[in-house]
């Protein structure tokens, strides 16, 4: 089942992180530890950084520089315009798909339930 939620996960964590964004600007580390608070607690740094250099080139936040107690400044990214679009499509996306998925394994569930024993059960 790892893998798979690696890979559900994947197609998923952009929006995840904008919805994170959109609740409030945030450090790359910040992110990562609310998103092991919201129980994704196989999420990397790496994975987070990566993703905040992908979004932030797409255009969804915006980033600034905060001087830091240790070492360099830190990228602080707040979602913009173009991100909260995003983040709306993304929602319907998710509705959408997260509905399909759930009549589809409710009727299946269903059938299964319904189907007669067959002899020697």
């Amino acid at each position: 089942m790892a893998k798979q939620m690696t890979e559900m996960l994947k197609g998923t964590l952009e929006g995840i992180v904008l919805a994170l964004l959109a609740d409030q600007p945030a450090y790359g580390y910040d992110i990562t530890a609310r998103l092991r608070e919201q129980g994704f607690s196989d999420i990397v740094e790496g994975t987070v950084y990566a993703l905040l250099v992908r979004i932030e080139q797409r255009g969804f936040v915006d980033v600034e520089k905060v001087p830091s107690e240790k070492g360099p400044p830190r990228k602080v990214y707040s979602i913009n315009a173009a991100g909260v679009e995003y983040l709306e499509e993304f929602w319907g996306a998710w509705s959408f798909l997260s509905e399909r998925i759930g009549q589809l394994h409710n009727s299946i569930e269903h059938q299964q339930t319904e189907q007669p024993k067959g002899e020697g059960e």
